[in-house]
């Protein structure tokens, strides 16, 4: 059961890039299965009460909330307070490639952020969003990226126990919390609109 009133945050669709494990360059759009990912996704959004669609203004974002949009007959904020970290000069660059988890680097990569401007980045997205529930006094739908979720959901949202500690966020899931603090999280990684073909379930796929 759904709490009323709540902030619903929900990955972009697959990318190819997502499956290749590459970090992704800013113009990366959705793959023919990420598109009918999005598909999915917006007709469960449909069903449910929003007021409001915010996104991250990253091509597979933007696809993404333009199909949830059509759906539900809402129009796009877009804001790049919700982009993915910017990983400046490595993006392109294979995961495999890396001696190193690049996605936990604390230092800003040449042209890029350092975790520390990002995370600070991720509380103001998360204040940008509040406001929105507000002046709508709706709930709210936010499309972005993997690592920025799982970064708000590690350090800007109240996670109860029996969700446990450790997350995947998979392509077009569903985290919903609570908009009133301390921000309580209900569900985290729901993909219960995604058949076993349309599901990553069976792939190994890195967030962004």
């Amino acid at each position: 059961m759904r709490i009323i009133m709540s902030i619903i945050l929900i990955r972009h669709g697959e990318t190819e890039l997502n499956v290749a494990r590459i970090l992704q360059p800013p113009k990366t759009p959705l793959s023919s299965r990420g598109q009918q990912q999005a598909q999915a996704v917006a007709a469960r959004l449909a069903t449910m009460r929003i007021g409001c669609l915010i996104s991250s203004d990253l091509p597979r974002a933007k696809q993404t909330a333009t199909a949830i949009a059509s759906a539900a007959r809402l129009s796009i904020s877009y804001s790049s307070m919700l982009q993915e970290r910017n990983f400046g000069d490595l993006r392109g660059c294979a995961y495999d490639g890396f001696d190193y988890d690049p996605i936990a680097m604390e230092d800003a990569p040449p042209g890029g952020e350092s975790l520390v401007t990002f995370r600070a980045r991720v509380v103001q997205a998360l204040a940008l969003v509040c406001k929105s529930h507000a002046d709508s006094n709706r709930d709210v739908a936010v499309v972005t990226h993997g690592f920025f979720i799982r970064t708000m959901v590690e350090h800007c949202l109240a996670l109860p126990g029996e969700l446990g500690s450790s997350h995947r966020i998979s392509n077009t899931s569903l985290t919903i919390f609570s908009a009133q603090p301390p921000h309580r999280i209900e569900v985290i990684n729901d993909c219960g609109h995604l058949t076993a073909e349309l599901s990553d379930d069976v792939r190994s796929l890195s967030g962004s």
